[in-house]
């Protein structure tokens, strides 16, 4: 490869380490041509970009952008790098993860991920890279989170007035009483006996002896 090409390359990889926040950094060396191609094709079904690149040609691309930046990705530049960008930080583990059970081997093997600022190294983070959360699965919890609470009031509020409608149509409207009839007072059968005035003249009667 002559200088040029060189540069070539290293501008190639520069545009997408800036165009990308997160990238893998992967070790296809076992792999045959075959292999590659089908790895390259989940990739491209994927949205995942896949390129393969010399080592030393990988770090003067990084170093160029920020050499601070991406120092956690440098030890892991060794043997075959085959490089995965993408936009969902989760998707090439995915991917590394099914191509490995499909042909039930062991590669291609993670040796780092560069994950928006964070540097996972090794392949025994394959597995939660696999779980972690995209932003759009982030944003979509917080606002489950902050819904839920609105939606069980609501809820509450909905089953009280179906329980008292319920109560309202199941209670029988009580008839009104009728008004009791005016009467007047019932007048005496006989009327009283009026008093004997003192000193009247009529006689007594004879007490018996």
């Amino acid at each position: 490869m002559t200088k040029q090409e060189k540069n070539e390359v290293i501008e190639v990889l520069k545009g997408k380490f800036s165009q990308y926040n997160n990238f893998y950094v992967t070790d296809t060396e076992s792999l045959t041509v075959a292999q590659v191609n089908e790895l390259r094709k989940h990739c491209f079904n994927k949205q995942v970009e896949m390129k393969v690149a010399k080592n030393t040609l990988i770090r003067k691309a990084l170093e160029s952008i920020d050499a601070e930046k991406y120092s956690g990705v440098y030890e892991s530049l060794n043997k075959v790098t085959a490089l995965m960008f993408c936009e969902n930080p989760k998707e090439p583990a995915v991917i590394i993860s099914s191509f490995r059970k499909a042909g039930n081997q062991e590669k291609p093997v993670l040796k780092a991920a560069f994950i928006n600022g964070d540097v996972f190294v090794g392949d025994n983070q394959l597995v939660a890279l696999t779980k972690i959360k995209t932003k759009n699965e982030l944003i979509g919890e917080v606002i489950g989170l902050l819904q839920s609470p609105i939606q069980r009031v609501l809820g509450a509020l909905e089953n009280k007035e179906n329980a008292v409608k319920a109560t309202a149509e199941e209670t029988p409207v009580a008839e009104a009483a009728p008004a009791p009839e005016a009467t007047a007072p019932a007048a005496p059968e006989t009327a009283p006996e009026a008093p004997k005035a003192e000193g009247s003249d009529a006689p007594e009667e004879p007490k018996a002896e």
